[in-house]
């Protein structure tokens, strides 16, 4: 698929973001508003973000997580740090709707970034600081990454409950991604209210915070409720026997859940007596106190039969399963291929690239890949001269 640089056709076509995030959290989160057809102007030193150097690569700087994570971007490459790079800057900030970034609040204000700073340029300004805890807390100034943040937030620890005893972290950027999208829709609430009101204002997205509800929403438990009524945590996540269930060649995620699914389940092993008798299979209150055995009982029983026997069985009694893909099957997945999810296109300088399509749609204002990932600083000429910069004092 050849791309040619068009006019982006999103629900936020014509908004314009000055974005200094780097990374994962704030790339991911501007990338989203850009697939919405915001114009994302990615400002970068003349290193470029850290992040073009992860991943899988075929010439320097324009690394896999980069090319995943910066379509519909144009580069930037200016120095905030100089007084020229600065006055480029709030010159762009002051027709710009939002200004967001990762840097530390406190090194923002040092280059005279600040929100005051850039509200006095554009009192509308939605500036929003992506940091890694809120800044009235203890915490402000530490250091924050995905693994840091999976640590704090207790993932590790819940994953250790669940399977070796050992906290492992998720191998995914989840906390990076997680925050990104509540990111996205800070920014959305924060464009809606200055639309109804004319005003804009400072939001703060803080990576910490934003995991601690993610986790807590599923395992606080009996610390719900004051005094606790017990433990935290949610047992059904944690069961270790909750994982997908090796069959006698294979695995398959299989989810036995509703009294019909259990009593389906004992029709197809031919135990249906048994399904009777016992109330921790026919009872669903029975059975949330009793997920480890449960689960074991599943692990056990499911290894008797091949995958594609159970996949028949499963199937023709409508109980929920799904296959355990590998990364290579899920790029080639049927459904995937079906909706257009993954497309090849042509990267004038990496060459024939894949890339993982938006997969919202709008029926009005669809989005799309309307440019290509940027290498370091492509468009610093063409954005700074349509600011009525020269580059020549800027670079």
């Amino acid at each position: 698929m050849s791309l040619s640089v068009s006019t982006a056709t999103g629900p936020l076509a014509g908004i314009r973001i000055l974005d200094m995030t780097s990374v994962l959290m704030g790339p991911f989160a501007t990338q989203i508003l850009g697939d919405y057809g915001a114009d994302i102007i990615k400002i970068e030193s003349d290193a470029g973000d850290l992040i073009r150097l992860a991943g899988a690569m075929r010439n320097p700087k324009m690394g896999s997580l980069f090319i995943q994570a910066n379509r519909n971007k144009r580069s930037v490459v200016l120095d905030a740090k100089t007084p020229a790079g600065r006055e480029a800057l709030l010159k762009m900030a002051a027709v710009s709707d939002i200004f967001v970034s990762n840097i530390r609040p406190g090194a923002l204000a040092r280059l005279g970034l600040s929100y005051d700073e850039v509200r006095a340029v554009k009192p509308d300004i939605v500036y929003v600081s992506l940091v890694g805890y809120g800044q009235n807390g203890p915490y402000k100034n530490r250091p924050a990454y995905d693994d840091l943040i999976q640590g704090i937030s207790g993932i590790p620890a819940l994953s250790g409950l669940a399977q070796n005893g050992k906290p492992a972290y998720t191998p995914l950027t989840l906390a990076d991604k997680v925050s990104g999208m509540a990111a996205v829709h800070a920014i959305l609430a924060a464009l809606v209210h200055k639309e109804r009101t004319g005003h804009g204002q400072h939001v703060e997205v803080p990576m910490f915070e934003i995991m601690t509800q993610f986790v807590l929403s599923d395992h606080m438990g009996g610390y719900s409720f004051e005094p606790p009524t017990g433990p935290s945590g949610y047992n059904r996540l944690v069961s270790p026997d909750r994982r997908p269930y090796e069959t006698s060649d294979g695995f398959l995620a299989i989810l036995v859940y509703t009294d019909a699914h259990w009593k389906k389940f004992f029709r197809i092993i031919e135990r249906s007596d048994e399904f009777e008798r016992n109330p921790m299979f026919h009872d669903h209150a029975t059975r949330t106190r009793s997920y480890d055995t449960v689960y074991k009982f599943l692990a056990e029983v499911v290894k008797t039969r091949s995958s594609a026997a159970w996949q028949a069985a499963l199937e023709a009694n409508d109980i929920p399963w799904a296959p355990v893909h590998s990364i290579e099957d899920l790029i080639h997945d049927e459904h995937i291929e079906a909706v257009a999810l993954i497309q090849e296109m042509d990267h004038p300088s990496e060459g024939k690239v894949r890339m993982v399509t938006p997969p919202v749609r709008f029926s009005r204002t669809p989005q799309s890949i309307h440019r290509h990932t940027p290498t370091l600083g492509e468009h610093t000429d063409e954005v700074l001269r349509e600011f009525g910069i020269d580059p020549s004092g800027v670079v």
